[in-house]
């Protein structure tokens, strides 16, 4: 007898899915798993994100309540983001993914990223 995937956990992936589709929020999330970022550094941060496309995922996520933005008293006007408790909740999948993709790096190419060390952080 052939054991199925229960429906209710296709469904719960796939809104997983749906919330971090696409080709930055993972990254995004990835990069302040640690700490708050400013909307520049993080642009610096995560390569080859728009402006316009780094605003629209931030969004998006703060939508799904797993960022928060904080407009800060400064001059001129700088804004941080931060994970929220919710959104921190995230961090062990992301570490798990990290440490596949340099298995799945290793096991393809038979190279490891350099500068990149896996490691789990207390927080």
């Amino acid at each position: 007898m052939k054991i199925k995937c229960p429906k209710s956990n296709l469904a719960a992936v796939q809104d997983t899915m749906d919330i971090l589709k696409g080709r930055w929020k993972i990254a995004i999330i990835a990069a302040l798993c640690y700490d708050k970022m400013r909307f520049s550094d993080l642009q610096k941060e995560i390569e080859g994100i728009s402006a316009k496309m780094l605003s629209s995922e931030l969004k998006d996520l703060e939508i799904n309540q797993l960022v928060k933005r904080t407009v800060l008293n400064t001059q001129p006007i700088s804004v941080e983001y931060e994970l929220t408790d919710y959104g921190r909740t995230l961090k062990k999948i992301i570490e798990h993914l990290a440490e596949w993709g340099i298995q799945h790096r290793k096991q393809i190419t038979g190279k490891v990223l350099e500068n990149v060390i896996p490691e789990s952080h207390p927080n």
